[in-house]
């Protein structure tokens, strides 16, 4: 998911930099110095996000919900909805900061209310489990967005260092997805849940600490302030437009809190009102799915044969995109209750086993990015919708093993931590295919008056997929009979059954793009 992270907001800010960006500053090591903190506090804020992954399913499992028969069913859910809206309010948050905040100051509220969430977080409570994850979801949508393209201010158009730039960057978000679960995975599951939620804390207030520092020093020079200094300071009912912002955040969180909740509520008017994930279900397939079909259709009418061939193009791109990240996302939640119940954890615990993706990106992405290159010069280089094919083959690989390492099962339903690492290392080389590649494509076959809606839709899918995740996720749920808990073998048998169905439906998502690459080829009008 790491590189997801990098390819989801570089491009972005490569194509949306702003009008009047200052390139222009003190330099370090050859690139602009902004850079190096805009890293640190990525690294830091990507160490929060990705060691409170680590946990959250675990906690929810083993702490939370422990005493209820269905736990498993509810964690997956609400880590699903989680993740779903995660990948939402960027959209919303990027608006917010290009017409009234600026990047700089939406950055910082996005970090003040993460590093409030993670530390509610660590308060084993109810009500601060979920008002933490609101806090999380809000903080994260002014964030994720803007800190990327405020990189992309750093550099003049046409600027040769902007890719080393991102690539750099691209580093600091690696580092801390791979360093963070360790750390956090180690101290939530030797010494406390709270261990580990208030060092993914202490990671996020170390990255708002590193941004304010830049700020204050100038290196970032005029980039990231807003648009128009004196809107934000009108009046609306006595309060300025800067503070309404953060008022509305957090008279938000109950909203989101809601929409994460499975359980009953004793509501004034209603009676008990049950909450399980009903209210997710209607949000994503009858409100969101028919606004953004809409849209879609009318600008497929609007545009020309070529623009429409193009966009729909750029539909099927997004539909498998979609169900790859729809398996890919298992990680956070089936597979780190699989490491957990049914793997030989010989030297990491399962919130550790979060840390094999982020490590893998970072062995084999400069090799694949030189592979590319190498194909390239011998016109070689596999075409989007053959890569796409390749990359949902090898995630389907992936869980194939996961699904045959139950055939090398001890008498406790346990398998060796190889499989794990090697289903992994498939995973993402897949995901190495696919995510790199995919939103570039997206902006170069987007009709240009649309490209903003169209990366807003290619942001929306991971939310569609980590929303789908929890549904196929919900298949692994392990009960044993009569409260007795399940064995391991029973539960070995459980989700190596599931992994073998998405190992099988991924080969058929392969073969279905495999198909679909001479139309989709003839449709790109030229474009690789």
């Amino acid at each position: 998911m790491s590189y997801q992270d990098h390819t989801l907001t570089d491009q972005v800010s490569e194509q949306n930099a702003p009008i009047g960006a200052d390139p222009t500053g003190p330099e370090m090591f050859g690139h602009p110095k902004g850079l190096f903190y805009l890293f640190f506090a990525e690294l830091w804020e990507r160490f929060s996000f990705y060691g409170m992954r680590a946990l959250l399913v675990l906690y929810m499992v083993n702490n939370l919900f422990e005493s209820f028969a269905n736990r498993d069913e509810i964690a997956i859910g609400i880590y699903a909805a989680y993740g779903a809206l995660v990948y939402a309010t960027p959209v919303i948050g990027g608006m917010i900061a290009d017409k009234l905040l600026g990047y700089r100051k939406a950055i910082m509220l996005g970090a003040v209310l993460m590093a409030l969430g993670h530390f509610a977080l660590a308060v084993e409570h109810p009500v601060f489990f979920y008002g933490s994850l609101a806090l999380l979801i809000v903080g994260n949508g002014f964030f994720k967005p803007n800190i990327s393209t405020l990189v992309g201010t750093l550099y003049g158009e046409g600027d040769a260092r902007r890719d080393a730039g991102f690539t750099i960057f691209y580093m600091g978000i690696n580092i801390g997805a791979m360093v963070a679960p360790l750390i956090c995975g180690w101290l939530g599951m030797t010494y406390g849940w709270h261990y580990g939620f208030g060092a993914a804390g202490v990671g996020m207030v170390l990255g708002l600490i590193m941004f304010w520092q830049g700020g204050r020093s100038g290196v970032f020079g005029n980039n990231g302030l807003p648009p128009e200094p004196a809107v934000i300071k009108e009046r609306v009912a006595g309060i300025t437009k800067e503070a309404w912002v953060t008022i509305l955040s957090f008279l938000s969180l109950p909203v989101f809190g809601l929409l994460l909740f499975n359980g009953t509520l004793d509501l004034p008017g209603f009676g008990e009102t049950i909450f399980d994930g009903s209210i997710m279900h209607i949000v994503m397939n009858y409100i969101l799915l028919p606004i953004i079909s809409l849209v879609l259709i009318y600008n497929l009418v609007k545009v020309d044969s070529v623009e429409r061939q193009r966009l729909f193009v750029v539909i099927l791109l997004t539909f498998f995109i979609t169900v790859f990240w729809s398996f890919f996302e298992q990680a956070g939640s089936s597979l780190t209750l699989f490491a957990e119940r049914n793997v030989n954890l010989t030297f990491m615990n399962a919130a550790q086993t979060n840390s094999i993706n982020p490590f893998f990106i970072i062995l084999f992405a400069l090799p694949f990015s030189a592979m590319w290159v190498f194909l390239s010069k011998r016109r070689v280089n596999p075409f989007t919708p053959v890569k796409f094919a390749l990359g949902i083959a090898q995630l389907g690989l992936g869980f194939l093993i996961f699904a045959w390492s139950a055939n090398y099962a001890d008498a406790d339903g346990r398998v060796s931590i190889w499989f794990l690492i090697l289903g992994y290392m498939f995973i993402t080389t897949g995901e190495l295919f696919v995510s790199p590649v995919g939103l570039s494509k997206v902006t170069e076959l987007s009709p240009k008056k649309i490209v903003a809606f169209i990366m807003g839709i290619w942001f929306l899918s991971s939310s569609f997929a980590h929303y789908i995740a929890g549904i196929i996720a919900k298949l692994t749920a392990v009960s044993g009979s009569e409260g007795e808990a399940a064995t391991g073998m029973d539960s070995l048998l459980v989700y190596t059954g599931v992994f073998e169905q998405i190992g099988y439906v991924a080969f058929g998502f392969a073969v279905l793009a495999l198909l679909l690459t001479p139309i989709m080829r003839k449709w790109m009008h030229g474009i690789h």
